[in-house]
């Protein structure tokens, strides 16, 4: 990746909701699908520029569990969008030493994309430079029920002993960081079920950019709103 100025106190994890697709094309009398794919090259510029400005993971929320009530030529453009950006990049990414994790339910996606998925995870496992998480047919409700579905079993349903750490272990997330910053673009200024466990601490920035438009400087501009913030943690100021 090519090198750029940190900015000061970088965060380590960002998470973005990617808004604005549907808008975008519209504006151009394009079908939304367009402007969907104009997204997967933002998505491109953001994952180079992300580890140029000293972030170690990046986690986008790419497909809802509520995006199914999209219409279906639209959730399958979706769909096929994710095979070819995984397909299409998989090498340069392994290359360059990027861990890739897709978060959220794999029952209903079909067995080509879940072929997918799974060798871009088993391909970048002992990838350490950076991560990055898809976050695909994910809500952080059915994130949450999940987790405590398989904490219950786990537990043979006595929960009583269960600390936030323990949780913890049960969730999609596991093992990552909880993100510092989450971004939303659009102009939107909602989280819309996304990493909702994860993001109790989080700084947010809501840009008026649509996610095609997004880039490089976009990126910069946020993490260094991020950097003027003064996390506390519920404490009191220092």
């Amino acid at each position: 990746m090519a090198e750029m100025r940190k900015p000061p106190t970088a965060p380590r994890h960002v998470a973005i909701i990617m808004d604005g697709n549907g808008r975008w094309a519209a504006a151009r009398g394009r079908p939304r699908a367009f402007g969907h794919r104009q997204g997967v090259e933002a998505l491109r510029k953001t994952v180079r520029a992300a580890g140029d400005l000293g972030v170690e993971q990046l986690t986008v929320f790419s497909f809802s569990t509520e995006n199914w009530r999209r219409p279906a030529e639209e959730v399958d453009a979706l769909f096929e969008l994710l095979r070819m950006y995984v397909t299409a990049d998989l090498d340069k990414l392994a290359s360059e030493g990027v861990n890739i994790q897709a978060i959220g339910r794999r029952d209903g996606l079909g067995r080509d994309l879940l072929e997918i998925i799974e060798r871009a995870e088993e391909r970048t496992r002992d990838n350490d430079q950076f991560k990055l998480v898809i976050a695909f047919n994910y809500g952080g409700r059915d994130e949450l029920v999940r987790a405590a579905q398989r904490a219950a079993e786990a537990h043979d349903g006595d929960l009583s002993g269960l600390d936030e750490a323990g949780f913890e272990r049960f969730l999609d997330t596991k093992g990552s960081p909880d993100p510092d910053l989450v971004i939303r673009t659009s102009g939107e200024h909602r989280i819309s079920n996304f990493l909702l466990w994860q993001a109790a601490y989080s700084e947010f920035v809501f840009m008026d950019v649509l996610w095609p438009d997004f880039d490089e400087a976009s990126l910069k501009m946020a993490i260094e709103e991020y950097a003027m913030r003064e996390r506390r943690y519920g404490g009191v100021d220092g």
